[in-house]
């Protein structure tokens, strides 16, 4: 029988797949170690191959909000799948989930269409943009991360900046001539030659960044004034946030939104959506090209659909007091030991080591490059905690979680933080 331990598989996997990994930041190289391999999951809880538990504070970068392996959603997961798993065909369900997310979402998201990754949303959304407007030129935020696409990796957070690439091998310089990169936070001069101007409402790929005072606003009065579309990423805030997302939470509203993680329930699933007017310049009504063979597929619409249905507005404060609790009580323990920062916003939770307040990628770097963050994730792991294996990712508490594993986690926490 073949070493089913993490480093077997480790091992076995680096002469199979690029090392080892398929998405980067799973690699462990910004936190050191071998990474786990998860053989299970349920609720707050992921096994790995070694049978070891964790409490789980990944629960797939947000994805999975109820906690893994909800009972309903894998029932209709199950009930789906034995439908048939893809037909390359239109689903009453797309239309279900569509008219939830116009529901939640409200005024300006008018249609709907579906894909099956976050980075498709982007790339799609940007293409619509473009097409819409008749321009060219892009403005994004340092930090911030839209996907792979060859034109928003002039810059980006998350796995980019944890293997230090401010950009991508394999994007040549044509590709993100018209992508002009700014300091988020800040509200830049926006000409009449930019088709949109694309932010994390909530920034969630260079640890979490809530905008400051004033700054949604003047991006959305900026565009207006230019007749530019404003496209809020919300493939992380999109109803993780809130019911209506960042919109609802911040009351700003773009004229594009992009989501992905929650509307999937787990599965490969993911969104673009606005205006009707916008989002008719889509074939087959209009001349910008998009298509995919799954998109809409009918067991990720049965997965999201379920999870959606679960979301109500108990549901959201209920996780929004977890995340504060977690939040005040991990930042007591911490700066026991070493200046540390542990934002909240609504049910996200965020951990910068340092002594200045950070709203702005160079200040997320500054804090990544203390080492604190590294020691940290591996003391918690030790100790059956998991966190996401980078510092410029968040802390996702589910439904799943209770207060004993708040409570359990802080506990662990004071310990890691000894050591580390």
């Amino acid at each position: 029988m073949a070493d089913n331990t993490n480093s077997a598989l480790f091992k076995r996997a680096l002469e199979v797949v690029p090392g080892g990994v398929s998405s980067p930041v799973r690699a462990f190289k910004s936190v050191g170690g071998t990474p786990y391999f998860v053989s299970r999951a349920d609720g707050a809880y992921v096994w790995d191959v070694e049978d070891r538990r964790y409490l789980d504070y990944v629960q797939s970068y947000g994805a999975s909000i109820l906690g893994h392996a909800h009972p309903e959603v894998v029932e209709a997961i199950r009930q789906a799948a034995g439908e048939g798993t893809t037909f390359g065909a239109p689903t009453e369900r797309e239309v279900l989930l569509a008219e939830a997310i116009c529901d939640r979402v409200g005024a300006g998201c008018d249609l709907v269409r579906f894909v099956s990754s976050g980075t498709e949303a982007a790339m799609s959304a940007v293409r619509v943009a473009r097409g819409f407007t008749g321009r060219n030129r892009v403005v994004m935020f340092e930090g911030c991360y839209h996907g792979h696409s060859d034109m928003l990796l002039a810059a980006g957070g998350s796995g980019m900046a944890t293997l230090g690439l401010p950009a991508s091998a394999g994007v040549p310089p044509s590709a993100v001539a018209e992508t002009m990169v700014v300091p988020y936070n800040t509200v830049p001069d926006i000409d009449d030659d930019v088709a949109c101007v694309i932010v994390e409402p909530i920034a969630a790929n260079m640890g979490l960044v809530p905008p400051a005072p004033g700054f949604l606003q003047g991006l959305r009065d900026a565009c207006d004034r230019a007749g530019a579309l404003l496209v809020f990423d919300e493939v992380i805030t999109g109803f993780r946030l809130a019911r209506a997302g960042a919109s609802g939470f911040t009351g700003v509203r773009p004229d594009l939104w992009t989501f992905g993680k929650v509307i999937g329930g787990g599965l490969p699933l993911a969104a673009f959506a606005g205006r009707r007017e916008v989002m008719e310049a889509l074939a087959p009504v209009g001349p910008v090209y998009q298509a995919g063979t799954l998109s809409g597929n009918p067991v990720a619409t049965a997965a999201g659909l379920t999870v959606l249905g679960l979301l109500d507005d108990a549901a959201y404060s209920m996780l929004a007091g977890r995340a504060a609790e977690l939040g005040a009580m991990l930042a007591g323990v911490l700066n026991e030991v070493t200046p540390a920062q542990v934002p909240v916003v609504g049910t996200l939770v965020g951990v910068f080591f340092g002594d200045d307040l950070v709203t702005t990628f160079a200040g997320s770097r500054a804090s990544a490059t203390t080492g604190w963050y590294a020691r940290f994730f591996r003391a918690m792991l030790e100790r059956g905690v998991a966190l996401a294996p980078g510092p410029y990712e968040v802390m996702f508490p589910s439904l799943a979680h209770t207060w004993d594993d708040i409570e359990r986690t802080v506990d662990l926490a004071r310990a890691a933080i000894a050591v580390a």
